[in-house]
């Protein structure tokens, strides 16, 4: 390591960890350790903290320093704070990918990546298929809801071909869950299909421009790696897929009477859409770079007080990884990460404190855990969800914190999850006692319940909440909708979402407070969470 590389992280490091002067209010949150916390693992040096990368390697290590200076408990693998993830990593070969669309009239080829992408395949090296083209509406099928986009047809053989999202009917959260790229997959591979190709639409267009997920092509996608060799989310039965832009949809309804422009109107209308064989087949073709990688979750313990319940652990989690560099950048390639997710990790570490320093403890035991590879599809939270570092029966709850919006004096909070089971009234509590309101997700569209490691502990049985801080805000001169707009438009996932961004400091501190109430609420409880009777998820992941 370079000498002035040294200095400078240990000069961090020492800031982060020394303590700071005893305060009156102490056993409340505190700005300056949530901004010095942010500010190291948003800091330059630590490259993006992009799972597999020394700069996560680091990021973990103080994770796991901090833990140790509050008095966790390691929790990992063989005492110590860090439980190993094995991983594969694969990256496309540039200029690699084919889509070839075969007609009675001849072969077009659709350009990479401006036209569609197909992303690294981990099983394989070589990733390739041709196969008849079957539309199949949005690819869902719900029995719950009287839905079933295959009724009739056989895609026995087949690449289904499917629109991205769901059906508007659906309910939000269970809509979510049916319109997750991996629930579509196994579905079609159950049914005998050899393939799947999603289709932007203008909806998904105006939300994320295809422009803008072309420029992370060649990002790496990660894994985590089985005892048999597997991978936990990529479907064998499928031997290939991509990814194609609403503008180029048009080009796979040639042959058929219905344009994608209708099935779009359609979509959006949420009038029932066209299913059908489109007289036409494709050829998909990719080329992966496959790498054998490794990761951590860092994993502390404090242990419950009552000797009845401290057998029972409540889990806090947060992803501690970032998309590292972005090389495709022009200027700046450091993909900083501050709000998304140095800040749920600060917030994650302030609430260990304050419960490390309560005199008396929880009654349960409360576990907290710095997942890695959440960008790379909700890896690190699988992972522990599938092996936890404790008895799989004794997690009664998770409380997740991923990337609040810190930009505004927030008056409003959505708790994903909560409504689910009894962990709804606990919320509630907790906001009252910080002034908040709880509303209803502002964002249904968004697919928020199945985008975050929550979700990995609610399909393992484990009810879960997931606070995220909502529009109102308590400054009348704050347009707080058009704060979080711009975040999204300017910052999410690029290199200015960094400590240059207009942090609140004291909504900082209330969404802190407001999780540590919530989670001594769920630990001092009585019973535990339990799932509503005849809820969704409840009834189809819980034990």
């Amino acid at each position: 390591m370079h000498r002035s590389l040294a200095i400078l992280l240990t000069s961090l490091l020492l800031q982060a960890l020394a303590p700071l002067p005893a305060r009156a209010d102490a056993g409340a949150p505190d700005a300056a350790r949530l901004k010095a916390h942010m500010a190291f693992l948003a800091d330059d040096l630590l490259e993006g903290r992009e799972t597999g990368t020394r700069g996560f390697d680091i990021a973990a290590r103080y994770v796991a320093a901090q833990f140790q200076h509050l008095g966790l408990k390691p929790a990992g693998d063989a005492g110590s704070y860090l439980q190993a993830v094995a991983l594969r990593g694969g990256q496309v070969v540039p200029d690699a990918a084919v889509f070839e669309i075969h007609r009675p009239g001849g072969t077009q080829a659709l350009a990479s990546p401006r036209e569609f992408i197909i992303g690294p395949r981990l099983l394989a090296d070589q990733m390739e298929v041709s196969a008849p083209l079957v539309f199949v509406g949005h690819g869902v099928t719900a029995p719950r809801f009287q839905h079933d986009d295959y009724a009739g047809l056989d895609v026995r053989g087949k690449i289904v071909v499917w629109l991205q999202g769901r059906p508007k009917r659906l309910p939000t959260e269970e809509g979510a869950h049916y319109a997750n790229r991996l629930t579509k997959s196994r579905l079609a591979a159950r049914l005998g299909a050899v393939g799947a190709i999603e289709l932007q639409t203008p909806e998904g267009e105006q939300r994320e421009p295809f422009s803008r997920a072309a420029l992370y092509v060649n990002r790496l996608s990660i894994d985590w790696v089985a005892a048999d060799g597997s991978v936990s989310r990529e479907v064998p039965g499928l031997r290939g897929g991509a990814y194609v832009s609403a503008a180029a949809a048009a080009q796979l309804f040639t042959e058929v009477d219905v344009s994608a422009a209708d099935v779009f109107a359609a979509a959006q209308a949420d009038q029932p859409l066209p299913r059908m064989d489109l007289k036409l087949s494709a050829r998909l073709s990719q080329a992966t770079r496959r790498t054998a990688m490794s990761s951590a979750n860092v994993v502390g313990l404090v242990e419950g007080s009552d000797p009845a319940l401290r057998h029972e652990v409540v889990v806090f989690t947060a992803h501690l990884d970032g998309l590292g560099l972005q090389p495709s950048f022009a200027g700046d390639k450091v993909l900083n990460g501050a709000l998304d997710n140095a800040s749920g990790v600060a917030t994650l570490l302030e609430v260990a404190r304050l419960v490390a320093e309560m005199p008396v403890k929880p009654r349960r035991s409360m576990l907290f855990v710095a997942l890695t590879g959440e960008e790379k599809g909700l890896v690190g939270s699988s992972y522990f969800a599938a092996r936890p570092t404790v008895p799989a029966a004794a997690l009664v709850a998770n409380v997740n914190l991923d990337m609040p919006n810190l930009l505004i004096d927030f008056s409003e909070i959505t708790a994903f999850g909560a409504e689910r089971s009894s962990l709804q009234a606990a919320v509630q509590r907790a906001a009252a006692a910080v002034q908040v309101r709880l509303v209803p997700d502002p964002w249904p569209r968004e697919a928020n319940f199945v985008r975050s490691d929550h979700y990995s502990f609610v399909q393992h049985g484990v009810p879960a909440v997931f606070v995220t801080i909502g529009e109102g805000s308590f400054d009348p001169a704050e347009d707080s909708r058009q704060r979080r707009e711009q975040f999204f438009r300017q910052h999410y996932h690029r290199p200015s979402d960094d400590m240059n961004l207009p942090i609140h400091w004291g909504a900082a501190v209330r969404f802190t407070r407001l999780n540590f109430l919530l989670g001594l609420d769920i630990a001092n409880a009585a019973e535990r969470p339990r799932w509503n009777a005849g809820d969704f998820f409840g009834e189809l992941f819980g034990r």
